[in-house]
């Protein structure tokens, strides 16, 4: 997308948002602001037709995902995922967020006839024209949704989905807590506190001026998804810390990030609608919400051991060194392998996770 196209798309998001700010009496909550940033009709990042993942920036792309990096971790993924679909006794994958389609396609080929049917829940009509480009060799099995089924069998699977919902923003000033939202400044958007009894889940060790991220949404989405499942296991695979690291003292800016045309930024209020907005995910309020809806946790533990209790070092072995190398991005420890975490759940399913095999950290959440 041109810069005269972004523009074009960004003044009609910042005019809505600046009415929607109207309307809320002059004060707009984060997560509002966030959720029409990435998803509001037409506008939103996730909303219009700009090419989001891809290995770099000359693509026209703003960020790399695991399977744009190697095709060598959906084949690695495909090792646990096998053993769930045979525990769960269907042949029913889901996937939320199949962003540019590649994880769906390497896993189409991997699994087989495994998979009966693919199910892609996704929000963004554009990337589901582009899903269903990419997926044109599977039509026949593969299926989009708006909205969950009454019961879900089979497994779940969400890649860098968590991170996308939009979160609230807390700010201690030393004596209160604050709720961040977004107001009017006149030329541009700015901040703006107000009182609330919002509060993080860590109550003590806050240093005056901290900054931090609260998931209601995230947290509500997995007790939603828990009503649905059947015999099921989903696994969740995001960039994020158990809450004792994330609401560390020492982590006072909190976690929120902008990603665009490969470079981060702190600042979501420029450049609207043409850049994606994340944050970090506070895993053990995903565990805790997912015991509160009845699921089980298979397991927690770093991208890292994760892939490689799947066989990802012999998988690279018998690679070209290219692909080796590539893949090598998903376990190093200053790369993917340990910023990225991967949480298991399930219910109804009797299943000794082979991802968790080794290094489960669930004693951490």
């Amino acid at each position: 997308m041109s810069d005269g196209e972004s523009a074009s798309l960004s003044m009609p998001l910042q005019q809505r948002i600046r009415a929607a700010i109207r309307q809320a009496g002059g004060w707009l909550s984060f997560d509002r602001f966030m959720a029409m940033a990435l998803y509001e009709p037409g506008l939103g990042y996730y909303a219009h037709d700009s090419r989001k993942f891809g290995r770099m920036p000359e693509s026209g792309s703003d960020f790399v995902t695991a399977p744009e990096m190697s095709p060598l971790f959906a084949r690695a993924l495909a090792v646990q995922l096998r053993q769930a679909l045979e525990a769960s006794g269907s042949g029913d994958l889901w996937e939320f967020g199949a962003g540019s389609g590649a994880l769906a396609a390497q896993l189409l080929v991997e699994l087989g006839d495994q998979i009966t049917s693919y199910h892609v829940v996704e929000l963004s009509a554009p990337l589901r024209e582009r899903q269903a480009q990419r997926l044109r060799a599977w039509a026949g099995r593969v299926q989009w949704h708006d909205r969950l089924p009454p019961r879900i069998d089979g497994v779940v699977l969400g890649n860098e989905v968590l991170d996308a919902m939009p979160v609230q923003l807390l700010h201690w000033d030393g004596d209160q807590w604050f709720e961040r939202g977004v107001c009017d400044a006149g030329e541009a958007l700015g901040w703006s506190d107000r009182p609330t009894a919002l509060r993080p889940p860590v109550h003590e060790g806050f240093v005056p001026g901290t900054v931090v991220e609260i998931h209601p949404q995230a947290e509500g989405f997995v007790r939603t998804l828990a009503a649905h499942m059947g015999r099921a296991a989903a696994f969740f695979i995001d960039y994020g810390f158990p809450e004792a690291e994330y609401y560390h003292p020492q982590r006072s800016g909190g976690t929120l990030m902008c990603h665009r045309a490969h470079r981060a930024d702190t600042n979501p209020l420029v450049d609207v609608g043409q850049k994606d907005i994340t944050a970090h995910v506070n895993f053990s309020g995903i565990a805790l919400a997912a015991q509160d809806a009845g699921l089980d946790v298979l397991g927690y533990t770093s991208q890292a051991r994760f892939l490689v209790n799947c066989g990802l070092p012999g998988l690279m072995q018998s690679a070209g060194l290219k692909e080796s190398i590539a893949a090598q991005r998903l376990i190093n420890e200053h790369e993917m392998g340990e910023l990225f975490k991967v949480i298991g759940l399930s219910r109804g399913v009797s299943l000794d996770a082979l991802g968790f095999s080794m290094g489960d950290r669930s004693h951490r959440l």
